[in-house]
């Protein structure tokens, strides 16, 4: 891929292929001298990590890597990575990876430093005042997929492993100072990671254009990641080695991750609760569960599905948009059901009251209630 550009998020964003080689200047601008790098156990011994600390070692700043992270990060890993993080005198992290990978490795920078308990500083109200910012250690974010967007994100999704329900930690400083964001790293990555993070980065997308609060900015970022998504994830999904491709859907992840703050929806209130009680891989779920929340929302969202339809080319209005939803997910190898995914006889009372309490419910356009919300997943177990 011939493009390379530094953007401002206001987090500095080295875009293009080969980028990872400038990792150590990353650390400097950032402030870093002993980093970090926290990814998933996956991850960790794949040669885009080895090489990322062969860069690092060679820079002088070490090869210090934590990976005991979970699929759905969860407060056990938090509480290891600040361990190791403290243990190893570090005053600085490297999150690398997918989202599990990079929102571990910001929570860790945020938890390192305070003297209160995690769950003191969910999302909820002003609860993100009462951490020490001052205390919060500087981020360097290495996406590997194209996908979550966390990389460009202030907060980190984590699982209450107790009660298994997912958690938004949530402070500004979550922004890392640094990303970067090369294509190269996702090369790698298999077929169904591909399909699953490039739906998650189109649910982003879909959720936040149908939101009804008022972001135009976020509208806007929201229509062209789906253009990018609808022109370029079948071509990374044929072709993993298509740098293009895979270039293109890491912009749509970070635009897709930019555009939510105007809200999300059904998909992610729904989904959040099943990868937190069955593991599940989050953009997995969010696109077995999208053409039936896109029908349950319909009432509310014709309208505007439609005139995305058009600016992408796609004929029949919203029910032409429904059929190429319909036609994307069978064509990267989506199941239709949860059952599909490992999720057969769902507890439906708990994964239910999970949606009604998770945050995303306040940006769907159609208010959710236990017993439309009850409907809506049976639809799709």
């Amino acid at each position: 891929m011939s493009i390379s550009a530094n953007w401002s998020y206001p987090t500095s964003i080295r875009f293009g292929a080969g980028r990872i080689s400038e990792i150590a200047d990353a650390c400097a601008v950032a402030g870093i001298t002993k980093p970090l790098l926290v990814t998933d156990r996956g991850l960790a011994t794949m040669e885009i990590a080895t090489r990322t600390l062969d860069l690092m070692e060679a820079a002088g700043l070490g090869r210090a890597i934590f990976s005991d992270v979970d699929q759905n990060p969860n407060e056990k890993n938090a509480a290891a990575g600040v361990k190791a993080y403290i243990e190893g005198g570090h005053d600085g992290v490297i999150a690398f990876g997918g989202g599990s990978g990079l929102d571990l490795g910001k929570l860790v920078a945020f938890m390192a430093g305070q003297t209160r308990p995690l769950w003191d500083f969910e999302d909820i109200g002003d609860w993100w005042t009462r951490a020490d910012a001052d205390a919060i250690a500087p981020i360097v974010a290495v996406p590997t997929t194209a996908g979550t967007g966390s990389e460009v994100g202030r907060a980190s999704v984590i699982t209450n492993s107790e009660t298994q329900q997912k958690k938004i930690i949530f402070h500004p400083k979550f922004l890392p100072s640094v990303v970067i964001s090369d294509p190269e790293l996702t090369v790698g990555m298999p077929g169904f990671i591909t399909a699953g993070t490039g739906l998650d980065a189109f649910a982003h997308c879909v959720e936040a254009f149908c939101s009804p609060h008022y972001h135009p900015m976020s509208q806007g970022m929201a229509l062209e990641g789906m253009r990018l998504v609808k022109e370029y994830l079948p071509r990374a999904y044929a072709d993993g080695t298509d740098i293009e491709a895979r270039g293109h859907m890491m912009s749509a992840a970070i635009m897709g991750a930019t555009a939510f703050q105007k809200g999300l929806g059904a998909i992610h209130a729904l989904s959040h609760p099943v990868g937190a009680i069955y593991h599940t891989h989050h953009g997995t779920t969010n696109a077995v569960f999208m053409p039936a929340v896109l029908q349950f929302n319909k009432p509310e969202i014709s309208g505007v599905i439609s005139q995305a339809a058009a600016y992408l080319d796609i004929s029949g209005g919203f029910d032409g948009f429904c059929d190429y939803v319909d036609g994307l997910n069978s064509s990267l190898g989506i199941p239709k059901t949860l059952s599909g995914i490992g999720v057969s006889n769902p507890d439906i009372d708990k994964i239910v009251a999970g949606a009604l309490s998770d945050p995303s419910t306040g940006g769907n356009p159609v208010k959710m209630t236990m017993e439309n919300t009850t409907k809506l997943l049976l639809e799709c177990v």
